[in-house]
């Protein structure tokens, strides 16, 4: 662990030791707490998530410096004469928009635009579908990349099966919508009744276009070795906050479908658990009735998620002991947990904390399927941003994603 993480990591123990003590300094003296108390404990709490961010964002960094001093090696490779062109292990590149040659010319085309292709260059581009106009699709590798880092920014597409679909073609997904009868009881030779109870449902992962716009320094631009590694890093983490709203709340009309939306595709609403919890918060028991709610085969991987205004008023909760049931994180890598089971934070989760609404989720997202179109492309401004000397660049990527299997969730919702 770095200095600055274990510095990080004990900023964040004393700010919540400090929050701890003024609810246990009310709880001794057998009263609610002050105006002032409150108003210093969600001040700690939310310094202590700011904490918590920091050393997710410092363990993120570190990833990507690792990753970025591996792509370095293999750009020093493939800068030697002998090394340029050479065919992968396995034989020939199923597309052109995987070689060496393609992403070195995309490269030149982001910082400099058409007009200083070589020839070679302009060549190696006659592999993109629209080479008279402004959009030029992505390498493959810069693909994965986006993807991958994507993939440390969104909670949900940490722990959720993705697929990978060419040319943006739909992935149909069958779901359980009712369970087979049970097993009867016979003789050796006969095999039973035939069930009729089982059912299928399915909705179409079909992956959705959404695009964002970035500005880059033109300065930066001409001074970076690596624009395509510039505008990857820019591109992944608009892309990420777009994704995680959907997989957090998307209706599933021309956008993934969320787990904060009740539908019979996803997540119905007999998969809501309100038992125990009050019509402004969740307490301990109703969160013991959403852990229960799940099956013992999904606690395994199963993990929570909430909005921080809830974590502010779940931190506050005791078990029958008198011990807080939220647990932060002290090692580098592990999560906060409650009940045993990991907690994430996103600001996408629900927050409204009024009657009959959702709060929380508890569940196996390796049963959210996120769909991945290979086509990304991008589009680069250079008029639009000239009076402030910046080059813009507008990413456009589809995508889809979708609960598949109900029984694998458990959706805390708040009494009414």
């Amino acid at each position: 662990m770095s200095a600055k993480l274990k510095q990080l990591r004990d900023q964040r123990g004393k700010l919540v030791a400090d929050a701890r003590a003024i609810l246990d300094k009310a709880e001794t003296d057998k009263r609610a707490l002050t105006a002032e108390e409150d108003t210093k404990y969600k001040e700690l709490f939310s310094k202590q998530d700011e904490c918590r961010a920091a050393i997710e964002r410092e363990e993120q960094l570190a990833e990507a410096e690792r990753t970025a001093a591996e792509q370095t090696l293999r750009d020093k490779d493939f800068g030697k004469g002998e090394d340029r062109g050479k065919k992968p292990e396995g034989g020939e590149r199923k597309s052109p928009h995987a070689t060496d040659e393609y992403r070195a010319a995309f490269n030149v085309f982001l910082r400099e635009g058409r007009g200083a292709l070589t020839g070679e260059e302009q060549r190696a581009l006659q592999a993109d579908s629209d080479t008279a106009g402004g959009y030029i699709q992505m390498p493959e590798q810069m693909v994965d990349q986006i993807i991958k880092a994507v993939d440390n920014f969104c909670f949900i597409r940490q722990r959720a099966t993705k697929f990978r679909i060419p040319e943006a073609a739909s992935l149909g997904v069958p779901t359980l919508t009712a369970n087979p009868a049970d097993a009867a009881w016979t003789t050796e030779l006969a095999t039973g009744n035939e069930d009729s109870t089982m059912a299928f449902g399915k909705r179409e992962l079909n992956p959705h276009p959404f695009a964002k716009r970035i500005k880059v320094s033109n300065k930066l631009l001409r001074v970076s070795p690596r624009a395509d590694s510039l505008v990857q890093d820019r591109l992944a983490y608009i892309f990420a906050i777009t994704e995680e709203q959907g997989f957090m709340s998307g209706s599933g009309s021309n956008q993934p479908l969320g787990i904060f939306t009740a539908s019979a595709d996803g997540i119905p609403t007999s998969r809501d658990v309100s038992t125990g919890n009050l019509s402004t918060s969740p307490t301990f028991d109703g969160l013991i009735s959403a852990k229960y709610s799940l099956k013992g085969q999904y606690w395994e991987r199963a993990d929570w998620i909430f909005h921080r205004d809830t974590m502010a008023l779940i931190s506050k909760l005791k078990d029958g002991d008198g011990q807080y049931i939220w647990r932060e994180s002290v090692r580098e890598g592990e999560p906060d947990l409650i009940l045993g089971r990991p907690v994430m934070m996103s600001e996408y989760a629900t927050n409204t904390l009024t009657a009959s609404t959702y709060c929380g989720v508890l569940g196996d997202f390796s049963n959210y399927w996120i769909a991945d179109a290979l086509d990304m492309i991008v589009q680069r401004l250079v008029e639009l941003y000239a009076e402030t000397n910046q080059t813009g660049f507008i990413g456009r990527q589809e995508c889809d994603g979708m609960p598949v299997l109900a029984e694998a969730f458990a959706r805390i919702k708040l009494a009414a």
